[in-house]
């Protein structure tokens, strides 16, 4: 039988174990402690979606570039322009990685921290359970009827209520850490599968960088080739028009000479020879009505053209594609001052209209007519070639004004309209 002393001496010792075990909450959530965390991944996986997007763009419009004719400049801006998507690509997922590991680290720790409480739950939880079994089904119902007046029935009824309640708790907590412990389970799995995601999407993203280096670094050399073609090309251009300019300054002093002569026989009354100059065939006002010396697609126009690396060709007439061996005809009668190869521009033919007035026809298959022959308006010159197998077949026309200036000749050609 308890006594008035001891049982109470029990019962605020029971006190202060329901207190103490009322202090053995349950750690906030998971998810409230990973707020800051799960907020700043969101924020990354949302600037990487977004980056994602713009490199899917991009070799959307790599795929645009290479449809057309390939523009090495375009597509080198392209890549370089991937490289850095890429970069940032990697930097987001290396920031995720960071997170994530931090999160897995602390949920491991909460994870063995509620492991070791749910065993120590557990193991009171028994003990209370083996202190039941051993007491007997009627224990309670001694007690209370032991008691020695009615105030001892209320303390003792009070003590068996708080001993019920508090093996409840137990109880309770148990299921409760139990479930946590699941939660944090299922949490800590899908942070290891997120860890794993990100390190295949990153080694993925790394070949993808490798990939585009090295097609960047063949671009680059492609470009860095055409750079220099184009810069060879250029030089060979200016030295070509030197001798073109050669030729018709050595012309224009014959044609003056010839003037000059046929000038002075004229004045002293003797009658003109052969080897006077005709009348001009081409003048200004033959602008914009002259026949197209071959129908065909305009490759090239007159004037400056910037080349890759900021090399500059100067072109001093028109490039007209068409099929290879294509009549190449005389715009307008004319006299042939030159027939044959022409140290740069291969089979090429130079008429002279008068006047000071000449049209060339270079980049031939092949050369019809002889030097010094005069041909008609129309006639056959030769045939349409180009540089080289290696490009498509074409033709320069240039027009050559009074003193060997070279005008634009589509502002003497007639309109394809008419």
């Amino acid at each position: 039988m308890l006594g008035p002393v001891p049982f109470l001496l029990r019962l605020r010792g029971l006190a202060a174990l329901a207190v103490g075990i009322g202090l053995v909450v349950i750690s906030p959530s998971l998810e409230a402690q990973q707020a800051p965390s799960a907020r700043e991944i969101s924020e990354s996986q949302q600037r990487l979606e977004q980056i994602r997007q713009e490199r899917a763009r991009l070799r959307e419009e790599m795929s645009g570039l290479r449809s057309r004719v390939t523009d090495v400049s375009s597509e080198l801006q392209n890549l370089e322009a991937q490289i850095s998507t890429s970069g940032e690509l990697l930097e987001e997922m290396e920031f995720q990685m960071e997170q994530v590991q931090g999160d897995i680290e602390s949920t491991t720790r909460e994870l063995l921290d509620t492991r070791d409480r749910v065993l120590e739950m557990r193991a009171t939880l028994n003990w209370r359970l083996r202190d039941i079994y051993k007491r007997g089904p009627l224990h309670e119902v001694q007690v209370l009827l032991s008691a020695e007046s009615f105030s001892d029935l209320i303390n003792r009824y009070k003590y068996l209520f708080l001993m019920a309640q508090r093996d409840r708790n137990i109880v309770n907590q148990v299921r409760e850490m139990e479930t946590e412990l699941a939660s944090r389970e299922r949490l800590l799995r899908r942070q290891r599968q997120q860890v794993e995601e990100l390190r295949a999407e990153r080694q993925r993203e790394h070949q993808d960088l490798e990939t585009v280096e090295r097609e960047r670094q063949r671009t680059l050399g492609t470009l860095r080739s055409r750079e220099q073609t184009a810069a060879q090309r250029a030089r060979q251009l200016e030295e070509d028009e030197r001798s073109v300019a050669s030729l018709i300054e050595a012309l224009e002093r014959r044609r003056r000479e010839a003037e000059r002569a046929a000038e002075e026989r004229r004045r002293a009354g003797r009658p003109a020879t052969p080897a006077d100059p005709a009348e001009p065939t081409v003048t200004t006002a033959d602008m914009g009505s002259l026949d197209w010396p071959v129908q065909g697609r305009v490759m090239y126009g007159f004037g400056r053209e910037n080349q890759p690396g900021g090399t500059v060709v100067r072109r001093n007439g028109i490039g007209i594609g068409a099929d290879r061996g294509t009549p190449v005809r005389s715009v307008e009668a004319g006299t042939v001052v030159h027939a044959g190869a022409f140290e740069g521009y291969g089979p090429s033919v130079f008429l002279s209209h008068g006047g000071g007035y000449y049209s060339l026809y270079l980049y031939l298959d092949d050369v019809r007519v002889r030097e010094g022959a005069s041909v008609t308006k129309g006639q056959a010159l030769g045939g349409v070639g180009g540089r080289g197998p290696q490009e498509a077949p074409y033709m320069e026309f240039q027009i050559r004004a009074p003193g060997g200036e070279a005008v634009d000749p589509l502002g003497w050609l007639r309109s394809r309209g008419r």
